[in-house]
């Protein structure tokens, strides 16, 4: 049985970071690129970084580029999002998840088998 345990959400002030954690466990997690995806209130679940088995590869949506980032630590089974000089706009509830196949990492949704139950990140202005 898969799980994904997302922790580190909360109420920041603007301009502040925060880092989320993931802890993923049920299956290799070394087989698997990883990824983070957030939903606003009224808003579509969007892409925000994935980063492949072995970090090789990490992929950012233009909206956190430059301020995010994404890493893991295969020995803790564990993915990171450090998000840095945050914004308003970045209010949602950010999930984790797992690709369902092994092979390069990808940014659509359809492409995560697993996800985590979310956690709540609040910006204030």
């Amino acid at each position: 049985q898969v799980q994904l345990v997302e922790s580190g959400g909360g109420l920041v002030q603007a301009g502040g970071s925060l880092r989320l954690s993931c802890a993923a466990s049920g299956r290799t997690f070394t087989s698997y690129a990883m990824g983070w995806f957030r939903q606003a209130p009224g808003k579509e679940r969007e892409f925000v970084a994935a980063i492949s088995r072995f970090a090789i590869t990490t992929i950012y949506a233009d909206s956190v580029k430059g301020r995010s980032t994404i890493t893991r630590d295969n020995t803790k089974s564990t993915v990171y999002l450090q998000m840095d000089t945050l914004k308003p706009e970045d209010t949602a509830v950010y999930y984790c998840a797992q690709q369902g196949r092994p092979g390069p990492v990808r940014v659509e949704d359809r492409d995560y088998l697993y996800w985590g139950q979310g956690t709540q990140v609040t910006v204030s202005s």
